[in-house]
């Protein structure tokens, strides 16, 4: 771990090494700045940027390899064939005019062949986080508290340009947490039962404050090399990683390819306008009228002009037959919003950049997973090819692609070998927004005898067929962009019931920081309401959520509900890999039942507001002959002579 950790500091200095030369570099940036000897597809791309080096000459001994100019002097591509090259330095020898400058380019060994890497399946339950929200560690705190004169009071991390605020009273502003934070409580999450983390994005986000909103998120890139510093390095990065995984957990890192943030360094210095979608408006003349745009980056003064183009967030026309062209390319080649600029993955370059990009993080730092952002968004030809070479070097590995549509027929057709789709996506990993719709409409629904309240799962998962690999699916009640759960009470029993579904259903489970403690909220106002701090997790806290001394008795007990149905469910094959049969909701009553070899569990939910019953006979294809049954959260026994009795949307979980 120590030459890793050697390795990637040589790396975090290697642009930087280039400035302190007495002569002004001709190559200021080198994406990636490493590559590794041995992947299964050996051209690699190497794009380099500095004042006019698109017409420099270049010479590299040994290998196959040819350039690429583009709009922009000063970027240059290269091609490099690495067949057969070994680990070492690869000299990479430039002349431009009187100047020549030779960048020793590090060929590294790879740690693991590519079918060694493992990625998420529905064996484990991801958690997911907000690395700024969820607690602030005293190990990588990199924040300066000083003023700093010109910014307006406003503190300013290590190599962050832009001026931002850390004030944890704004919902919407940056609270300071950092990967220390999360890092100091791998504890809390093995206590819990969870497998893999899932943080949203980690990467730089340099962009300046807007007022009372802010990119804390992480969903406004500006350097796909480099971790925010405010959250820590790439090295830091790198530890926690080594860190969760001597704990059992895995990590799954959020990636955007959609779009990037208004400050990356290629929207200032654009490679060629066809690097984004619909970058005309960046170009308008000054006739062209501006319109002011709420939340726009203060990097363009001034607001929108007409050419500007924003998706109309209606993904229905990615699958739909008589989709017109003005519908589609709305959808694909609008922007998300104006400071988000949208990326043209039709662009060979732009797509390969990004394809290399997924790979150098998995070998760098040994992610055990993607979580693709915006999934459709994105043109759906260049992500197939990004799926298709993840697929090939990585035959083991996971990514989820967030798709926002809540019909399964959509969800089912952006699967990998999809036979309702007549192109293949290669995705083998889907995120199920249907699920999330009908759970979360059920639960303020009395089910009754046709179609609501659990009814609406019942004829969700009815819709499985259509999925080449239901087991690959990812489900949830909620997450980082929609309403908590329990909205803005704490109905615990309502609660139980969508996390005993989630968590024995067909599916991947994926749970949000702080239900297992009952957080809740609402994004009526702002999403930063349903995105609020960890209690506990920050200096100053009055209460500490993270030790059962610090919960109160309702939160301890939920905790304690879910943790034993999380231990539970780890290794165990009968709700991984079990048959699922589910029986229609039956005076108010819904059943799903998991079975293997001659093993059964029964998630038992009633969906009435008042006291209900399960029919033990109605039952009997998947009890059989067997007499009694463990209650999986108790641990008591369950007479499976007489009928059972039921509470108010009483959830039950019993095994036999």
């Amino acid at each position: 771990m120590k030459r890793i950790f050697l390795i990637m500091s040589i790396l975090a200095i290697f642009s930087s090494a280039f400035a302190k030369k007495a002569t002004t570099p001709m190559v200021d940036r080198i994406e990636p700045a490493n590559w590794f000897a041995g992947m299964k597809n050996p051209t690699l791309q190497i794009m380099l940027h500095g004042e006019g080096i698109r017409e420099a000459e270049v010479s590299i001994d040994g290998v196959c390899f040819n350039t690429v100019k583009l709009e922009s002097p000063n970027y240059l591509i290269l091609y490099v064939d690495l067949t057969g090259r070994e680990a070492g330095e690869m000299p990479i020898n430039i002349t431009l005019g009187k100047k020549k400058q030779t960048i020793k380019y590090p060929i590294l060994e790879r740690e693991m062949a590519g079918e060694a890497r493992k990625g998420f399946d529905n064996s484990d339950v991801l958690y997911m986080l907000m690395p700024d929200r969820f607690a602030k560690g005293s190990q990588m705190n990199r924040m300066a508290d000083n003023t700093m004169k010109g910014r307006g009071g406003k503190v300013i991390a290590d190599d962050i340009k832009s001026a931002y605020r850390v004030d944890r009273t704004e919902p919407s502003l940056r609270h300071g947490g950092n990967l220390a934070g999360i890092r100091e409580h791998l504890d809390y999450f093995k206590e819990l039962g969870v497998t893999a983390l899932w943080f949203t994005p980690v990467l730089e986000n340099d962009s300046p404050d807007n007022g009372h909103a802010s990119t804390y998120h992480g969903y406004a890139t500006t350097d796909y090399y480099r971790i925010d510093p405010r959250f820590g390095s790439n090295e830091e990065y790198r530890q926690l990683i080594d860190e969760a995984h001597a704990c059992g957990l895995k990590v799954v890192m959020d990636m955007i390819f959609n779009h990037c943030g208004f400050e990356h360094p290629w929207i200032s210095d654009l490679p060629s306008k066809d690097w984004l979608n619909n970058s005309e408006w960046l170009f308008a003349p000054k006739e062209a009228p501006a319109a002011a745009t709420p939340g726009q980056s203060t990097t363009y003064s001034g607001g929108i002009n007409k050419l500007y183009k924003q998706t109309s967030y209606k993904l229905t026309t990615t699958v739909d037959p008589y989709a017109s062209k003005v519908d589609l390319g709305e959808t694909v080649d609008g922007w998300f919003v104006p400071s988000m600029p949208d990326l043209n993955q039709r662009n060979h370059h732009v797509m390969t950049y990004l394809i290399q990009n997924s790979m150098w993080w998995i070998e760098t730092v040994g992610i055990d997973g993607i979580r693709m952002d915006t999934y459709p968004y994105a043109d759906y030809d260049g992500m197939a090819s990004w799926m298709k070479a993840i697929n090939e070097e990585y035959p083991n590995y996971n990514v989820v692609g967030e798709s926002w549509v809540t019909e399964p027929a959509f969800t089912a057709a952006l699967q990998k070998d999809s036979k309702i789709s007549e192109k293949n996506s290669y995705l083998n990993t889907v995120m199920d927004f249907a699920f999330f719709d009908r759970v979360n409409k059920a639960k303020n629904e009395d089910t009754d005898d046709w179609f609501n309240g659990m009814n609406q799962i019942y004829n969700c998962f009815v819709y499985d067929y259509l999925y080449p690999n239901p087991s690959s699916v990812m489900a949830f009640l909620e997450n980082h962009d929609t309403d908590r759960f329990l909205g803005n009470g704490k109905d615990v029993k309502k609660l139980q019931q969508g996390l005993a579904l989630l968590l024995t259903c067909n599916r991947i489970p994926q749970l949000y920081y702080g239900t297992e403690v009952l957080m809740n909220g609402t994004k009526e106002i702002t999403d930063g309401n349903v995105r609020c701090d960890f209690p506990g997790g920050f200096p100053g806290d009055k209460v500490n959520k993270f030790t059962a001394e610090g919960r109160t008795a309702e939160e301890n007990a939920a905790f304690n509900w879910l943790s034993t149905l999380l231990h539970w469910r780890q290794g165990n094959d009968l709700v991984t890999k079990g048959k699922m049969t589910q029986f229609i909701p039956y005076n108010g009553v819904y059943v799903i039942a998991r079975q293997l070899n001659g093993k059964t569990c029964m998630t038992i939910v009633n969906g009435k507001d008042k006291a209900g019953k399960l029919l033990v006979e109605r039952y009997a294809e998947v009890i059989g002959e067997k007499k009694s049954a463990r209650d999986v959260i108790t641990g008591k026994a369950v007479d499976l002579t007489s009928d059972i009795n039921l509470d108010a949307r009483g959830t039950l979980i019993i095994e036999f």
